[in-house]
């Protein structure tokens, strides 16, 4: 590229910011309803749900005006704040609590009361799925809670989860617009899944279910854990599927594949395909394979990590030490760069984002005394980029499109 570590490492950092403004939900919903405007008279419901559902709802409500009857904003503690002339609600993600439970008693009540005359607008983002727990008769919190947990140790993917989810679930697999009814839905969604599958994304509250309830019964037994699940989960897993989910109208305003086109645009970068999934040191070994050709590269996706030790990190910090490691080990031709952050700002249960490595990264884990096959075996990537002065920190921000990285040759 011509230009030095410190200009490379700031041009890394501004790309991917530039990816998360692309997912910027206040901004996306604007364009989305300026080019999609709400049509009629009638009075306007908002349900907001998800992580991104403050902003989603702020943007919004002057758009709107006087036309609106109520919103409720329901969303994770972090992104809980006040709203004028909104309630909001904060709840517990991944697993649903009982803040969680109460306001999707409200969200059944607010929907229930809309009338022919009435609109239902649905601003749904990611984590919608364990914020809005409304479980179906007979089950209780304590049920979902467990079954959530169940889900989240057994290696489940994200359509599967949502899957399961969806039968356990008045809101859920499309229950915003049965309840609504005949009052329509409009929704605006912002997709965290990759593909954008807009029935996986939250569980898909305003679209519809990804499949009938005897299919997650079905999948619960292939994998050897539907006996793990509470009884009165089980049990409500042999009811017949909900009635008819009325017609859909949804637009999509946000993903991962749009954030990186940003990104990579900012960085003269070429996309790589396809998703970057699976596990951290296959990622690795794939982006430094990539990173031979000599070009910028920008990739999206979501890692996964298999956990053996007892570290603090997150998968974006640990794909960048592995990208660090098999660069190495492969003799990769430097000077280069490598960021991989997630677009909430939080890689796991840390304050930073992800992490921006270079060719001199490992130089400098050592020199702190650390070594990085004990910090890899412990899955403590977070004190070694923290000695390296590697870490990537950019705050909450109020979205959540999954992951990008980019490669950047010097």
């Amino acid at each position: 590229m011509g230009i030095g570590l410190d200009s490379a490492r700031d041009l890394a950092k501004k790309a991917f910011l530039k990816g998360v403004e692309a997912a910027d939900p206040g901004l996306a919903l604007a364009r989305a309803l300026s080019a999609n405007p709400i049509e009629g008279d009638g009075p306007i419901t908002i349900v907001a749900v998800g992580k991104a559902a403050r902003k989603m709802a702020e943007a919004a409500m002057p758009v709107l005006g006087a036309r609106i009857a109520s919103t409720l904003v329901v969303t994770n503690y972090e992104n809980e704040g006040n709203l004028p002339g909104a309630q909001v609600f904060g709840a517990a993600h991944p697993v649903p609590d009982e803040n969680g439970l109460a306001a999707g008693q409200e969200v059944i009540q607010a929907l229930s009361k809309a009338g022919p005359g009435d609109q239902v607008l649905a601003l749904i983002s990611g984590g919608a799925s364990a914020l809005l727990p409304a479980p179906v008769e007979g089950l209780s919190l304590a049920d979902k809670q467990k079954t959530n947990e169940v889900l989240l140790s057994s290696g489940f993917e994200i359509t599967e989860m949502n899957l399961v989810r969806q039968a356990l679930s008045k809101l859920k697999g499309g229950g915003m617009l049965r309840l609504a009814a005949p009052a329509p839905v409009r929704s605006f969604i912002l997709s965290d899944v990759l593909g954008d599958d807009l029935r996986v994304i939250g569980s898909g509250p305003s679209v519809g279910a990804i499949g009938p309830v005897s299919e997650a019964r079905a999948l619960l037994s292939e994998r050897g854990i539907l006996g793990q699940l509470p009884v009165a989960a089980q049990d409500a897993l042999t009811r017949t599927d909900d009635p008819d989910t009325p017609a859909v109208e949804a637009t999509l305003i946000g993903s991962n594949a749009m954030s990186l086109s940003a990104m990579a645009e900012a960085a003269t970068a070429t996309i790589s395909e396809p998703d970057l999934i699976g596990d951290v040191r296959d990622a690795a070994e794939r982006i430094v394979r990539e990173a031979k050709a000599g070009q910028t590269v920008a990739f999206g996706g979501e890692t996964t990590v298999t956990l053996t030790g007892s570290g603090r990190g997150g998968r974006n910090q640990e794909l960048a030490l592995h990208v660090a490691k098999v660069a190495a080990e492969q003799d990769l031709a430097g000077p280069w760069v490598f960021l991989s952050g997630g677009t909430d700002g939080r890689d796991g249960p840390t304050d930073a984002a992800g992490a921006v490595v270079d060719h001199g990264t490992l130089s400098r884990i050592a020199a702190a005394g650390l070594s990085i096959d004990e910090i890899l075996a412990n899955n403590d990537s977070y004190k070694a980029l923290e000695a390296s002065g590697d870490l990537l920190m950019t705050g909450g921000t109020g979205t959540n499109v999954a992951d990008l990285q980019l490669f950047l040759p010097i």
